[in-house]
């Protein structure tokens, strides 16, 4: 019997061990695509306890509080954060076959150095007095925990909106030398059917200095802002596609008055819909090209189910979940459209549903590009795939369909400070996964051939891959 998540957690052979503790486990983290804070990182955010860097902002956490029947006060109520962290030592326990278990422990392990030690209500008292002496040093402050996390670049999830004055502040500091570099996230302009949509157009026509009345002027803003945050050092698009929509393009002035009636308050139907989101999702492609930056496309959530809790709670609260639309060929029309005129940028594609993933290690091989090594990406396993299974998933469909050695690897798509250790769980895997090949006689034991690959995949392709 082996001990509970040990050194070797997750590592049943000799090759394994030696792919890890070797090659994969100091490589650097390259983490393209999160949901930090950048002003947490700009000001050094020092944290007062356990219970807030670990319980704050981790809906993954939530959901599991909910489903042990925690009231929402002791979730993201008024109950202080020791109360809060009360309530998650007596959960943590009933987590046994969730990846959060995992999880917990790796964040004990790594950066608090807690090992030996399984979390519960019996632990937790010696456990927040060791962890929040700790944050009380500079070690652990927000820049602390990166750079004990050997984080060698952060891509943030910003609105073009934004005015980006925290990255501002983190790229004129002297001090800091991890880059922490902003991402483009234009949900808010494509979707066009949200209730938002006519307000955020009145925002982006004040940032931008632009009156927005018509598709041209619209493309102007969105042009004026995209420079901007080319400047400001974004390397990547990232946009959140519950539908895959698709639509051949009409001329301008079609586009024009689906426009014009959406601002007018009027109703637009489905076709327009897609008119609109394709015709933007083009035209923002071949920006993207111009400006050699990566496209991500998150597939397939659904989202906000809960009514009640969303007026309640808002957002990202978790209340999402696993969509079923069927989307391959939108897809496929939509990568094919900018691509017809060679205005496909690098793309990673990533769904939500595990049932999609060979179709979509599958639809990357249809545009890939000479000159350009892995230009289409099947993404990481994402958000209710990034455990144990989802990713083995993930990573076993893209090795067969494709090729796993030009894989990007793997992200924390988190809100929190101490999910890097996602990436340990992630490298643990992929090195368990290429030590059995060598254990059944799959691959050869050929240690520079096995290295050089877990290297590229822990951190070189994706360091290659953006700008």
């Amino acid at each position: 019997m082996k001990a509970f998540m040990d050194e070797d957690f997750l590592l049943s052979n000799e090759i394994s061990k030696t792919l890890y503790h070797q090659f994969a486990k100091h490589q650097p983290i390259f983490d393209y695509h999160c949901h930090l804070n950048p002003k947490e990182i700009a000001e050094n955010r020092q944290f007062d306890n356990l219970g807030q860097i670990w319980l704050e902002c981790d809906h993954y956490k939530w959901r599991v509080l909910r489903t042990a029947g925690v009231d929402e006060h002791f979730i993201t109520g008024s109950a202080s954060d020791l109360e809060k962290y009360q309530y998650w030592a007596k959960t943590v326990p009933l987590c046994l076959g969730n990846p959060v278990y995992h999880w917990t422990h790796l964040e004990l392990r790594r950066p608090f150095g807690i090992t030996n030690t399984v979390f519960s209500e019996k632990t937790a008292p010696r456990i927040w007095e060791e962890c929040n002496a700790m944050l009380k040093t500079p070690e652990f402050s927000a820049r602390g925990i990166m750079k004990q996390m050997n984080v060698a670049f952060v891509g943030t999830t910003d609105d073009p909106i934004d005015s980006l004055q925290y990255h501002q502040q983190l790229k004129n500091d002297p001090t800091f030398h991890i880059e922490v570099a902003p991402s483009w996230r234009p949900d808010k302009i494509l979707k066009i059917n949200l209730d938002e949509f006519n307000k955020y157009i009145q925002k982006l026509s004040q940032v931008s200095d632009i009156d927005i009345n018509n598709f041209s002027a619209l493309k102007k803003a969105l042009e004026n802002r995209l420079y901007y945050f080319d400047s400001n050092g974004c390397k990547s698009a990232d946009h959140g596609m519950e539908i895959v929509y698709f639509a051949p393009v009409p001329n301008d002035e079609i586009l024009t008055k689906i426009l014009q009636k959406r601002l007018n308050n009027q109703t637009i139907t489905e076709l327009e819909v897609a008119q609109f989101s394709t015709a933007l999702n083009i035209w923002l492609a071949s920006k993207y090209v111009e400006m050699n930056w990566v496209m991500q496309l998150h597939i397939g959530a659904l989202r906000n189910n809960n009514q009640r809790m969303f007026k309640l709670l808002g957002t990202d609260a978790g209340f999402d979940s696993i969509g079923d639309r069927n989307f391959a060929e939108n897809l496929s029309a939509l990568l094919n459209a900018m691509d017809s005129n060679n205005n496909l940028p690098k793309t990673i594609l990533y769904c939500l549903n595990p049932r999609d993933n060979e179709m979509i290690a599958t639809m990357i091989g249809n545009f890939q590009t000479g000159g350009v090594a892995g230009k289409i990406q099947f993404g990481s396993g994402w958000w209710f795939n990034d455990q144990k299974d989802g990713m083995e998933r993930q990573l076993t469909a893209l090795g067969q369909l494709g090729l796993l050695s030009q894989f990007v690897g793997m992200l924390t798509d988190s809100r929190s400070f101490l999910s890097y250790t996602r990436h340990e769980y992630f490298r643990r895997i992929l090195c368990e996964m290429l030590g059995n090949w060598v254990m059944k006689g799959e691959a050869p034991n050929d240690m520079d051939l096995l290295s050089s690959m877990i290297q590229c995949i822990c951190f070189n392709n994706a360091k290659n891959y953006f700008k």
